[in-house]
């Protein structure tokens, strides 16, 4: 028994009449008689009575209906969740994000822009540190995480920049350029800095370190903090400067203040890092709504 034999089976029951299932179902009248014959003989049962009108189902008739139906929207059902599923409007999409990146309202904005788009997708947000991300990236338990790439690239990982913004410095409400507007990165030269440890944030650190260069000076060692927001803190505690993108300056702390940098040169990007070779449909989405955004 063939899908298309149920087919034909349920639109002659339902229309109780073979030339109005034949109009219905596209096909000759004599063809689909066929077909209900062949369908009677192998299942070795009567399916219809003929009358002068048109045709009921017997017994038989009647059993297979109910069952031919429910295979029919089974059958139908797969086939719609497949085609969803292909075109990546199912399923789930785990999100990596450093806690830098996470302060960018460009980030907010494609994860909001995509559960819109797709809002059959679950998603699960995953913190962490840039070497953690690119370890679950390659080990799979990630599809794409947002991160500081700096000037690094990564062997196996596609990089795709979504963003790139100045970088502000940080100071304690008592330094004596806190109340300025914009000061040069050289006015820092002689200050403790606060960073976040290499290993934690190679490209972060980086890009703050050849922010320092840049402006003729390495950057005096100071304390150094776990994640960004504990920088901040550690500044308002008068344990020196750093250096932030400009986008953590959202986040307020009692005796800091957020100043701009003259050089233009200091930025830093923010990228989208996917698995080379991810043929994922739903990744694949995220990645163009990204695109579209930048």
């Amino acid at each position: 028994m063939e899908l298309r034999h149920l087919r034909y089976f349920v639109a002659v029951a339902e229309e109780g009449n073979i030339t109005r299932a034949a109009e219905r179902l596209g096909i000759g009248q004599p063809p689909l008689s066929q077909q209900i014959h062949a369908l009677e003989r192998e299942l070795d049962v009567k399916l219809f009575h003929r009358t002068g009108h048109g045709v009921v189902p017997t017994d038989a008739g009647k059993a297979l209906l109910v069952d031919a139906k429910r295979l029919l929207g089974d059958v139908e059902h797969a086939t719609l969740n497949a085609q969803r599923a292909g075109r990546g409007e199912t399923g789930h999409l785990h999100l990596g994000f450093t806690a830098s990146a996470a302060f960018h309202p460009i980030v907010r904005a494609l994860v909001r822009e995509f559960r819109n788009a797709y809002p059959g997708v679950g998603l699960t947000l995953t913190e962490g540190t840039t070497a953690h991300l690119l370890a679950q990236l390659e080990e799979g338990r990630i599809d794409l995480a947002f991160l500081r790439p700096g000037v690094h690239s990564f062997a196996g990982v596609v990089l795709q920049d979504i963003a790139s913004e100045s970088m502000k410095a940080v100071l304690p409400v008592t330094h004596p350029l806190a109340r300025r507007t914009r000061i040069p990165l050289s006015a820092l030269a002689q200050e403790p800095f606060v960073l976040i440890p290499r290993a934690a944030s190679p490209m972060l650190h980086d890009e703050i370190v050849s922010a320092c260069r840049h402006a003729g000076f390495e950057p005096m060692p100071g304390q150094q903090a776990p994640q960004l927001s504990t920088v901040v803190s550690l500044v308002a505690a008068e344990f020196g400067v750093s250096i932030v993108p400009a986008s953590v300056s959202q986040f307020h702390a009692e005796g800091v203040t957020y100043v701009d940098i003259a050089d233009a040169k200091v930025r830093s990007k923010l990228a989208l890092a996917s698995l080379e070779g991810n043929s994922s449909t739903k990744v694949g989405n995220f990645l163009e709504i990204a695109r579209q955004a930048h």
